[in-house]
């Protein structure tokens, strides 16, 4: 059980994408992103994805609408949408939630 300090973690950080797991729950994994540039079109056919933004905002585009999300604001991705996500701003920062062996499908 050791604390994770989210804010150090995203300071510390200076590449134009990563993601990477910062803690567990049950079959989910909490993941702390970082980006400066867009994510490839995909879905993940076997998980929901939950997007929190902490620092900068988050635009979610599905094939039909956009959502843009600031610090504090939440969005569920169900299973089996496609869609990408791109900073909004210089970068944003973000938390997500998915199951562990969550599989990704690119989509072109």
């Amino acid at each position: 059980m050791d604390k994770a300090d989210l804010t150090q973690i995203a300071n510390s950080i200076q590449d134009s994408y990563t993601n990477f797991v910062v803690g567990e729950v049950n079959d989910h994994v909490v993941r702390i992103s970082v980006m400066t540039e867009p994510f490839y079109w995909h879905s993940h056919p076997d998980s929901d994805e939950v997007f929190h933004v902490l620092e900068g905002g988050l635009l979610i585009e599905f094939k039909d609408r956009k959502v843009e999300l600031g610090p504090g604001q939440m969005l569920t991705v169900p299973a089996g949408a496609v869609h990408r996500t791109s900073p909004i701003g210089p970068r944003s920062v973000n938390l997500t939630i998915e199951r562990a062996d969550a599989t990704t499908l690119k989509v072109d």
